[in-house]
């Protein structure tokens, strides 16, 4: 399995985002510019981030971007499922989803709710603040 860019460079951008925490509010200019990422790119994950509760927007003089709670409180998956959606597997692992013609017979279906629940697990085992390096 492998993350999609956008939900890669949403890890970066929150991991630069914390690096401020405590500290002025900081633009998502300033997070391109201290990720590397394209301007739009991190514009266009700060609306989902936003829109998430991931972070807080203020416009105005003193406005900007900050973390919507500590880094301690937000993990990797919560990042994930921000840009991706619920994190799953496979596409009939969803509960209501039935899309596959082999549901019917399909001997492993009920076993992958096993495995995005165990795999979910492991990645909200994984603060921000701990991938920003930031004492918790």
């Amino acid at each position: 399995m492998r993350l999609s860019s956008m939900a890669d460079y949403a890890v970066v951008t929150m991991s630069a985002a914390a690096r401020h925490c405590g500290g002025v509010r900081v633009s998502a200019a300033q997070l391109a510019e201290e990720t590397g990422l394209p301007a739009p790119t991190v514009q266009k994950l700060v609306s989902r981030l936003t829109a998430a509760g991931l972070l807080r927007s203020a416009r105005g003089a003193h406005g900007g971007l900050k973390l919507a709670r500590p880094a301690a409180a937000i993990t990797l998956a919560d990042i994930i499922e921000a840009v991706e959606g619920p994190i799953a597997l496979t596409a009939c692992a969803p509960e209501g989803k039935h899309d596959c013609g082999m549901e019917q017979a399909c001997m492993v279906r009920p076993h992958w709710a096993l495995v995005n629940t165990a795999m979910r697990g492991a990645l909200a085992e994984v603060s921000l603040s701990r991938l920003a390096e930031i004492s918790a």
